[in-house]
């Protein structure tokens, strides 16, 4: 489950993003819950637009930010963008602080630090190859998720308490500081031990390439698809427990953070199964959107705060399965010359649809009640689902059979991943 770290390299990075993710967390924590609380009477809709602002750059940048981590030194792509992210921290928590922010600085640090985030994430992606090669890949892609989804037990629940004894300023510049992790460790790398990894050559049409390549594979589309699905309408848990936990069981700010970090116990636990597992499957893929879509109904029809507190780790479980294995599929199976670009499609995709539906979602929880956002939700899970399951059964040859007295499912879905780890191998090689 830990082979990843037997590395020294992959030590270093964990440790540092560990400390930032905690930050990172802790900043949306109290984000969210100064739009709703203090800068906007409860307001949801504003919540879903600071999230569109947040993630929206991963669309609009998707061209550049690919192509950047494909041609350039990642570690110092890395180093700018991270460096980047932390002065935006500490001039938002400056503002805080002194009292002086406004609901429209709140929008304009968001668009910014979503800008940054559209160059770091594919860059991030991808390095995590330089630092345990290929053989491990899938195993390290599960870790980095296990230690954001851990950073969500920690970050949330921390700031919720910061939050209700100091406010949200402090808070922020915690966030700033935390960046200064992750310098460190990029600086402490074994530059001579990184695997490096073939670069795009500078030729016209390099842009689109990715593009290209993608409409080449339907089994990456169809990843696609259904991470576009969870990603747009699904994974608006900022949304979703922060009107649940003001409008229907009247909590406050430590209780909100209490929820997210509850959520994240979840996640965490379905990273780890993810790391166990030494290639990502498609019906994985299948059963974690289902199960998302039935824990989201779950927790949209609990009628106790404790109740919905456990209905959120099952959400938490299925959609970290389900981004964890997605992530690992495309990864593996795309070559490293193209790589950056085609996560860079992906974290689009992914993160990019968030300003098509957070807004949508967050008015769906002003003008419907919140519960009806969770259904949202619960709809993208169930129609996701369907999609792999259409997917499965045309192409992959699903099928449905009785062994030894038990019933089971068996498809040839990892025929054509396989197929292209053994070229890009035997490409290698030659």
């Amino acid at each position: 489950m830990f082979r990843s770290l037997s590395g020294f390299n992959y030590r270093v990075w964990a440790a540092g993003a560990l400390v930032s993710n905690v930050g990172t967390w802790m900043q949306r924590t109290a984000q969210d819950w100064i739009v709703l609380t203090q800068l906007t009477h409860h307001d949801a809709a504003a919540v879903g637009f600071v999230m569109a602002l947040q993630f929206g750059p991963q669309l609009l940048l998707l061209p550049l930010s690919g192509l950047v981590a494909d041609r350039f030194d990642q570690r110092r792509v890395l180093m700018t963008t991270q460096a980047t992210m932390g002065v935006l921290g500490l001039v938002l928590g400056t503002l805080t602080v002194t009292g002086v922010v406004q609901l429209w600085h709140v929008y304009v640090f968001a668009l910014l630090l979503g800008c940054a985030a559209a160059f770091d994430a594919p860059a991030r992606q991808t390095f995590v190859a330089q630092l345990v090669g290929r053989q491990n890949l899938s195993n390290a892609v599960a870790l980095n998720s296990a230690s954001f989804s851990a950073a969500r037990m920690i970050g949330p629940a921390l700031a919720g308490v910061l939050t209700a004894l100091v406010g949200a300023g402090p808070v922020f510049l915690i966030n700033a500081a935390s960046f200064g992790a992750v310098l460190v460790s990029l600086r402490f790398l074994r530059v001579s031990e990184l695997q490096r990894m073939a670069r795009a050559p500078h030729r016209r049409g390099a842009l689109a390439e990715g593009f290209r390549y993608v409409l080449t594979r339907p089994d990456i589309c169809v990843i696609l698809v259904m991470v576009f699905l969870i990603g747009t309408f699904g994974l608006n848990f900022p949304i979703f427990i922060s009107t649940m936990t003001t409008s229907v069981f009247h909590k406050g700010a430590a209780e909100f953070g209490l929820l997210s970090s509850v959520m994240a116990v979840g996640s965490v636990v379905g990273a780890l199964l993810s790391a166990r597992r030494e290639k990502p499957r498609l019906r994985f893929l299948f059963a974690s959107t289902a199960l998302f879509g039935v824990a989201c109904i779950a927790a949209a029809v609990m009628p106790s705060f404790w109740g919905f507190a456990v209905a959120l780790t099952v959400v938490g479980l299925a959609s970290q399965t389900l981004m964890t294995t997605a992530n690992g599929a495309v990864q593996l199976s795309t070559p490293a010359p193209v790589r950056g670009r085609v996560m860079a499609i992906y974290m689009a995709i992914f993160m990019g649809g968030t300003p098509i539906g957070a807004p949508v979602v967050g008015w769906v929880a002003n003008e419907f009640g919140p519960r009806w956002a969770l259904g949202v939700g619960a709809a993208s899970g169930i129609l996701a689902a369907a999609v792999a399951l259409g997917w499965l059964i045309r192409y992959r040859h699903l099928r449905l059979h009785f062994a030894d007295r038990r019933l089971s499912l068996s498809h040839d879905g990892q025929q054509r991943l396989q197929a292209v780890l053994a070229d890009e191998v035997t490409a290698q090689k030659g």
